[in-house]
């Protein structure tokens, strides 16, 4: 998505969601929306392990792979053994998203997610960047899923910025549904939907998901060092 973190209505609730992915024909950031490049947080390693897991329940966390970040890239902290994938991204040089995905989401957003916030790290601006993701989608390095994707972004400990670059602290509770080129009117929403259920962000694009609200939020339990 990193045209921008949020789009229409959702732009007016501050409301974050993780990066979405950009295909060829992806715009870039526009140039008046704050920029996204900076140097990202460093947690300790028991510490973002923790909140990793807390963007799922534990039913679904517990046997994940988890990812930490180490200032160069994401590394594995626990293979994990049930295909889904927690990590917590950082779209933001301020931002902390945990996010756990599942089997087809980790093989096709999640590295797009890790590769955008490694060139933002590195100081790229997000023009550069989307030019970026774009060219590497359209060589076959990434992909888009073959079939509906989905994360988990039910932590307590999110810590999320709205578009305009301001901290938008801890939203609802919800999970995302990848599925390209879905639009609301496909699942009978409209395009400023109730958001007591959710809606499609960027609809009818290739980076489109379904975003549906969930009972609550999960805490985020310390971990073993």
């Amino acid at each position: 998505m990193r045209r921008s973190t949020c789009h229409g209505y959702l732009c007016s609730l501050l409301l974050l969601l993780p990066a979405g992915i950009a295909g060829a024909q992806s715009s870039v950031a526009r140039p008046s929306a704050p920029t996204r490049a900076g140097k990202r947080s460093i947690m300790p390693r028991a510490t973002e392990v923790a909140l990793a897991r807390s963007a799922a329940p534990a039913g679904v966390s517990r046997q994940a792979r988890v990812l930490v970040f180490d200032d160069t890239a994401f590394v594995v902290a626990d293979s994990g053994s049930n295909g889904v994938t927690c990590v917590v991204n950082r779209s933001w040089p301020a931002s902390l998203e945990p996010h756990c995905f599942d089997a087809e989401a980790s093989a096709t957003i999640l590295p797009i997610e890790l590769r955008r916030t490694i060139l933002l790290h590195r100081g790229w601006s997000d023009a550069e960047v989307e030019r970026a993701i774009a060219e590497e989608l359209a060589k076959g390095r990434f992909r888009l899923p073959r079939r509906p994707a989905m994360s988990y972004m039910m932590s307590e400990g999110q810590q999320l910025i709205g578009d305009d670059g301001r901290a938008a602290g801890r939203w609802l509770p919800h999970v995302m549904i990848y599925y390209p080129f879905l639009t609301n009117a496909d699942v009978g929403l409209p395009e400023a939907p109730d958001m007591k259920v959710g809606m499609v962000t960027d609809s009818g694009l290739p980076t489109a998901s379904m975003m549906l609200i969930v009972p609550g939020h999960i805490a985020v339990k310390p971990s073993a060092p």
